[in-house]
């Protein structure tokens, strides 16, 4: 019997070992579980916003720079000349506009002139009239007394000749107001020509606004020589030099932002069923296998490409060839967002990991510790 109890005793030592293997490994064999991780990263596309070559590079490949650092300056004197040139233009705009303004002042006074003058035209009318009514009265009293013997004929016809000159000053008195009339409306006209080239007076005035403008993007644009960094990040596949011509709108360098990590992990269809947001995740990267990162799951994508149906040769659709007995399961994307990433790990874009999600924690706040996966896995 000693024989069978040494191999009972040994067996079962040999089962508790795998046992307990089982058990430390539980969470990498009863949860979901890939190998296909990347970290990604937002990967920021510096470009210029003018032209001109490169005359400060004050950086090299993979430095780290910090938000509002100089990465290049473009050669300024093209733009200085452009915004002392919008400058003057602007000052020669201000000048033309205070011209238009004192046209505009002088058409004012000569309106208000003619307006006068019709006022005054019509002033005299009416004195004409009433004088014209005095003097055909005194006439026809001076008729009446003649043949009384009560006034002399010399009387008579001295009151006639005033009651026709009165009736002759206003016939001259209604020519002046039409010319008046005349005028006035001819100083109106010029008012509004003068209104007319002056536009919106002040800040509203679109010919100063536009100079304004001018300037303004002459300023931006010397301002745009100096390209600086908009976030913290790693300068990445540097190839400038000094002297390069760096084109507007052509993207001359990359710039990794050290902020927007994450990592894509690639489960089976099969496997995503039960992944929530706020799981917690478990980051194994292949290059520190022996510190596992904290994460949580931020989302699970929505669509992948697809390779079949894609326009192939003579514009027909490409369709790959399959097994019927074979369905493959695709790969869903799942976005995972690390917590605290201790300072010795450097993150790299692209870089592989094992991503292991424990799935019913969104809620439970599970903090259980969790070694790294092992390496025959990772």
């Amino acid at each position: 019997m000693k024989p069978y109890s040494k191999y009972l005793l040994t067996g079962t030592v040999v089962l508790i070992a795998v046992v307990l293997i089982l058990f430390k490994y539980w969470d990498y064999v009863t949860n979901p579980w890939t190998r296909d991780g990347q970290v990604r990263a937002e990967v920021i596309q510096i470009t210029p916003r003018v032209s001109g070559p490169l005359v400060a590079l004050p950086i090299r490949d993979n430095q780290f720079v910090t938000a509002g650092d100089l990465l290049f300056a473009i050669d300024p004197r093209t733009f200085e000349t452009s915004l002392e040139q919008a400058r003057a233009q602007l000052g020669e705009v201000h000048d033309n506009y205070q011209a238009l303004l004192q046209q505009v002042e002088v058409a004012k006074a000569m309106v208000e002139v003619s307006r006068s003058s019709v006022a005054q035209a019509q002033s005299y009318i009416k004195q004409l009239d009433a004088t014209i009514v005095k003097n055909r009265a005194e006439y026809a009293r001076q008729k009446a007394l003649l043949p009384q013997k009560a006034t002399s004929q010399k009387s008579v016809e001295r009151a006639k000749a005033n009651a026709d000159i009165s009736v002759e000053e206003r016939m001259s008195a209604l020519a002046g107001l039409d010319q008046a009339r005349a005028s006035l409306i001819e100083s109106e006209a010029n008012l509004a020509v003068a209104r007319a080239n002056l536009g919106a007076e002040g800040d509203a005035n679109a010919s100063i606004r536009t100079a304004r403008a001018a300037v303004r993007q002459a300023e931006l644009d010397l301002e745009f020589t100096n390209v600086r960094a908009p976030v913290d990040g790693y300068v990445t596949n540097l190839n400038l030099r000094l002297g390069s011509q760096a084109v507007a709108n052509q993207p001359a360098l990359a710039l990794v932002d050290v902020n927007s990590y994450w990592i894509d992990g690639f489960f089976r269809e099969n496997d995503i069923e039960d992944i929530r947001s706020g799981d917690r995740a478990i980051v194994t990267l292949m290059t520190y296998p022996d510190t596992p990162l904290e994460g949580r799951v931020d989302s699970l994508g929505w669509g992948i490409a697809q390779d079949d149906g894609s326009t192939g040769f003579d514009l027909l659709p490409t369709i790959s060839p399959t097994f019927e007995w074979i369905r493959l399961a695709q790969r869903i994307p799942v976005r995972i967002l690390l917590a605290d990433v201790p300072p010795d790990i450097a993150l790299r874009v692209g870089s592989t990991c094992s991503v292991l999600v424990m799935t019913g924690t969104a809620e439970k706040g599970d903090q259980r510790s969790v070694p790294p996966a092992p390496k025959a896995l990772q």
